[in-house]
């Protein structure tokens, strides 16, 4: 897939990990990972929520968008608003930073759905309105990427995208 920027579901030291973030990395080469950790000591390392970017690299994408998801816990109810919160800023900061280089397309991971341990509906609904709530000015194309479950996924999405649509006629009625 072609587009200006991917985005990085990291980890807070930008460091090579596991799922998305290793298979960046390894893709992306030793320049990469060497300007991540470049990065990573000038900024002591980045915090849930913060979006950052660096180059590409060896990547199809000029550019990589790196930000940290919250890390669910089914059982810790009174913070679920709050990590809902910080899982869709992961999607506003990153497109904020997408907008500020004007770039045109931006495909995001899954975020927080790997070992951060996300519900896959529950991370889509917030990732979907997050993306529909943002106000593009060069950002044309979204693309939101999912995995194993792809079919389930994108008749979820459908039914969230229908349902925010309905919420919107609504209020502008």
């Amino acid at each position: 897939m072609a587009t200006d920027a991917i985005v990085n579901s990291a980890n807070c030291r930008l460091s090579e990990g596991g799922g998305v973030c290793g298979a960046i990395h390894n893709r992306a080469g030793a320049k990469f990972t060497k300007a991540c950790a470049k990065l990573s000591r000038r900024l002591g390392g980045i915090l849930t929520s913060e979006a950052f970017i660096t180059g590409g690299y060896n990547l199809p994408a000029r550019h990589v968008i790196h930000t940290l998801g919250p890390v669910w816990h089914e059982e810790r109810v009174d913070e679920h608003a709050r990590w809902s919160a910080e899982l869709a800023a992961c999607y506003t900061n990153s497109l904020a930073i997408a907008e500020e280089h004007k770039l045109a397309s931006i495909a995001f991971p899954s975020i927080g759905t790997g070992a951060f341990g996300w519900d896959k509906k529950k991370a889509a609904k917030i990732a979907i309105r997050a993306v529909l709530n943002h106000d593009a000015r060069h950002v044309e194309g979204v693309f939101l990427c999912c995995h194993k479950d792809v079919e389930e996924m994108f008749m979820m999405c459908s039914f969230v995208t229908a349902e925010l649509q309905k919420q919107d006629q609504m209020r502008n009625n």
